[in-house]
C-alpha cells in the first residue's frame, strides 16, 4: 500500500483497501443484541412526537443507529474481563495507574487526569487555560469544543485549509490546517491565543485525517510564538492509520510508532475515550508539563472528581487502559476504516452525494446537494435525518445549519456554516456489512423522492449546542 501525496484518479484512494471479500473481520461474535423493526407509520408518529429531532427518539425505536460513534463500541472480552478487576478505592486506584501506563506508552504524556467523558476533559482544559476575550485556533472545532469555548466568553476560530471544504474532491488529508491563515490569526494578538487545538481526525468535515507534515508545521508555528499545542485525540488511531497508508515515508512504520511521533508535536491532549479507546464511557486529559497538569487539577477535582478517578469507576478506567492498546492494532483498524469506506462506496454507487474520500469513523452526506430545493433556513440536513429515519428506521445526525449555525447578536442575521452535512457515524465492532447495505438501500429510496422532502423550522432552541434539544415543525 504505497504512500500517496496527491490524488489523480478516484481509484487510487481505494487502493489502500483490500476488497471486503478478501478478508474477514479480525474478531468473532460472542454476544448478540436483538433489534426491533418498526413500521413506517410508527416511525412517522415517533419522529413527530420527538419534535423532528432524532436525539429525542427512544433507542429501541431505532433499527440501525448511526447517530454517533461515541460510547457505542462493542467492547472486547479482554475489556469486559477488565471490569472485574476494578479497584474502587477513592484515591490511588490501580486501574488509574494502568490507564496512565497506556497513555505514557502510546502518547508519551506523563501526566493524566481522567474525566467522565471528552466534554468533561474539554471543560477542565478550557476552564484552566481559556479566559474571556481569548481566541482558540483549530483546524475545525467540533460542536462541544466550540460550545465550551463560547461558554468561556472566547472565540473559536477555524483554520481549516480550503481543500477541507470541497465536499466532492478526492483530496488527501482534508483535515489539514491552512498554515498561512493560522499564523495570520496568531499575529492578530498572540497573547489572546491560549493554545492551538489539532482535531484528529477532523470530525466536522467527514472524519478527515491530518497529515504528519501539517501537524509538524502547526507545532513549529505555535512554538515560534510560545503557544502550546493540544490534540483532540478522540480518533487518534484512525488518523495514524491514514498517515501510515497515505503519507510518504510512513508505510514502514507501525501504528504505535506513528502515534508517538504525532503526539510528540503537542503539549497534551483531550480525549473522549468513547471513540478510540473503545469504551462506553470515559475520557481523559494528558499533559507533558507538570505545572499545566497541576493547574488543570484545580478544575478537575471540583468538577470531575479526585485526580485518580475523575468521575469514573476503577472498572471503567481499566476498560479504557485496555481499549487504548487494542485500538492501535492494524488488523482492527483496517476492518474498522474499511467498513466505513464500504458504506461510502455503496452510497456513491447509488448516486448519493457524500464527502469524499470517506474518513475514519463515518460517511457524511452532502444534504445541500441531495435536497437542493430546500434553502438553508429550512435545515436540509435535519430534514434528511428525518426522512432517513422514516424510510428505514436509521438514525443519523445533522451537522449543518442547526448544529453549527447561530444568530449574529448584533445584526440578528443567521450565520450559516460552510457545510450542510448528515453524518452516518459507524459504531466500532457493532454492525455487519449487511447492515451497511440496508442503510444504502434506505438512502437510495429517499433519493428517489428527494424533491418531495419538506423543510423544517425551529420551534425551540437552547442558546448553546441547540441541535441536541431543538424542536422543529415541518414547513
Amino acid at each position: 500500500m504505497p504512500g500517496l501525496s496527491t490524488m489523480s484518479d478516484e481509484r487510487e484512494v481505494w487502493q489502500m483497501f483490500r476488497s471486503r471479500d478478501e478478508y474477514a473481520e479480525p474478531f468473532r461474535i460472542k454476544v448478540v443484541e436483538m433489534l426491533r423493526e418498526t413500521t413506517r407509520e410508527e416511525r412517522e408518529t415517533l419522529i413527530k412526537e420527538a419534535g423532528y429531532n432524532a436525539f429525542s427518539l427512544p433507542s429501541d425505536a431505532v433499527y440501525i443507529d448511526l447517530l454517533s460513534d461515541s460510547g457505542t463500541s462493542a467492547m472486547s472480552d479482554r475489556q469486559w474481563a477488565g471490569l472485574m478487576l476494578g479497584d474502587e478505592a477513592y484515591a490511588g486506584s490501580r486501574n488509574y495507574f494502568n490507564l496512565k501506563g497506556s497513555v505514557k506508552d502510546i502518547m508519551g504524556f506523563d501526566f493524566v487526569a481522567p474525566a467522565h467523558q471528552g466534554r468533561g476533559a474539554e471543560h477542565v482544559l478550557m476552564s484552566a487555560l481559556v479566559k474571556e476575550g481569548d481566541r482558540v485556533l483549530g483546524n475545525m472545532h467540533f460542536d462541544t469544543t466550540e460550545g465550551h469555548i463560547l461558554l468561556r466568553g472566547a472565540e473559536p476560530v477555524n483554520c481549516l485549509a480550503e481543500q477541507g471544504y470541497k465536499v466532492g474532491e478526492e483530496t488527501l488529508f482534508k483535515g489539514d490546517f491552512d498554515l498561512r491563515r493560522l499564523e495570520d490569526e496568531i499575529q492578530k494578538d498572540p497573547r489572546k491565543v491560549p493554545f492551538v487545538l489539532i482535531t484528529v481526525t477532523c470530525n466536522n468535515n467527514g472524519g478527515q485525517p491530518v497529515s504528519m507534515k501539517n501537524i509538524r508545521e502547526v507545532s513549529k508555528i505555535a512554538r515560534k510564538y510560545g503557544i502550546p499545542v493540544f490534540f483532540d485525540a478522540a480518533r487518534f488511531a484512525e488518523n495514524c492509520w491514514f498517515i501510515k497508508h497515505l503519507e510518504p515515508g510512513y508505510s514502514g512504520k507501525t501504528i504505535p510508532e506513528i502515534a508517538r511521533e504525532m503526539f510528540s508535536y503537542g503539549d497534551g491532549c483531550t480525549m473522549s475515550a468513547k471513540k478510540d479507546a473503545l469504551v462506553n464511557i470515559g475520557g481523559l486529559l494528558a499533559f507533558r508539563d507538570e505545572a499545566m497538569y497541576r493547574k488543570a487539577l484545580e478544575w478537575q477535582i471540583p468538577f470531575e472528581g479526585f485526580a485518580t478517578y475523575g468521575g469514573l469507576a476503577g472498572r471503567d478506567m481499566e476498560a479504557m487502559a485496555r481499549g487504548l492498546r487494542e485500538v492501535i492494532d492494524e488488523a482492527y483498524l483496517e476492518e474498522r476504516i474499511g467498513q466505513v469506506r464500504y458504506l461510502g462506496d455503496l452510497l456513491l454507487r447509488a448516486g448519493i452525494p457524500i464527502v469524499r474520500p470517506t474518513g475514519g469513523h463515518g460517511v457524511y452526506i452532502d444534504a445541500a446537494a441531495m435536497l437542493p430545493h430546500l434553502p438553508r433556513k429550512e435545515f436540509p440536513a435535519q430534514a434528511l435525518v428525518v426522512e432517513l429515519y422514516i424510510e428505514g428506521g436509521i438514525r443519523g445526525v445533522e451537522l449543518g445549519g442547526c448544529a453549527f449555525g447561530r444568530v449574529d447578536p448584533e445584526t440578528g442575521e443567521d450565520i450559516w456554516p460552510a457545510l450542510e452535512l448528515v453524518r452516518l457515524a459507524v459504531p466500532r465492532r457493532v454492525y455487519t456489512d449487511r447492515h451497511m447495505a440496508q442503510v444504502a438501500k434506505a438512502l437510495s429510496r429517499v433519493k428517489g423522492r428527494a424533491s418531495s422532502v419538506r423543510g423544517l423550522r425551529i420551534t425551540y432552541q437552547a442558546p448553546v449546542l441547540r441541535h441536541f434539544t431543538a424542536k422543529f415543525e415541518r414547513v
